[in-house]
């Protein structure tokens, strides 16, 4: 890794274990193996390092919705070809996100850095508060809505199907965040709800699919 991103990977586990305010700019450096004033050669505060801390988690999951064969089409195209899936496919590729959410380093700090911060820095809870909440809720709304025109989903109300699928995957991962040991567990009840929300919401005769 260069200087900058070894910044940014050790100021991550830092405030991963110490909080965003419990961890100082010479707590950086000392972890770098730096002088403290050779951070500001590449980032001006500590907020600019956590900006790039985010951008670098983005593209962590842009790249693995394309490694776990997700959709790139628009929503159109995309509900046709989630239209066409097997239980059994949307269960294999459901497995490979969660499997990156679950277990992915970089992720699973900034899970972490979240979850502490939330009662005490605002700003850095509402940067994942979008990211994994808003964002993916926005999206399913989406992708489902076009599904129930295009006769895949019974008529519902498209965000509630978005919470009903997502939050029970929330869940699962907080429970098992950090338990590796866990894993086939979390995959089993994973199975189960993915099954289950196709069960309820999949149109009748569709049903050899999704």
């Amino acid at each position: 890794m260069t200087t900058k991103e070894r910044i940014v990977d050790e100021a991550l586990t830092l405030f991963s274990r110490q909080g965003y305010k419990g961890t100082s700019v010479k707590n950086i450096a000392d972890a770098v193996g730096i002088k403290d004033s050779s951070i500001y050669k590449h980032f001006k505060s500590k907020r600019e390092i956590i900006d790039a801390i985010v951008d670098q988690m983005r593209r962590c999951m842009d790249q693995m919705s394309v490694d776990a064969g997700l959709p790139q089409e628009d929503n159109e195209t995309a509900a046709a070809i989630y239209g066409r899936m097997t239980v059994e496919d949307l269960q294999q590729l459901s497995r490979k996100v969660f499997l990156f959410y679950l277990k992915d380093d970089f992720i699973s700090r900034f899970w972490r850095l979240a979850v502490m911060e939330q009662y005490q820095n605002q700003e850095i809870y509402e940067i994942y508060r979008s990211i994994f909440f808003d964002q993916s809720i926005a999206y399913q709304t989406r992708l489902f809505a076009e599904m129930i025109r295009q006769g895949i989903f019974r008529e519902a109300d498209p965000r509630v199907l978005a919470m009903n699928f997502y939050a029970p995957i929330y869940f699962l991962l907080s429970k098992y965040n950090g338990r590796t040991d866990n894993v086939e567990e979390a995959l089993q009840a994973l199975d189960m709800q993915v099954a289950e929300f196709c069960r309820i919401y999949t149109v009748q005769e569709r049903n050899s699919h999704i």
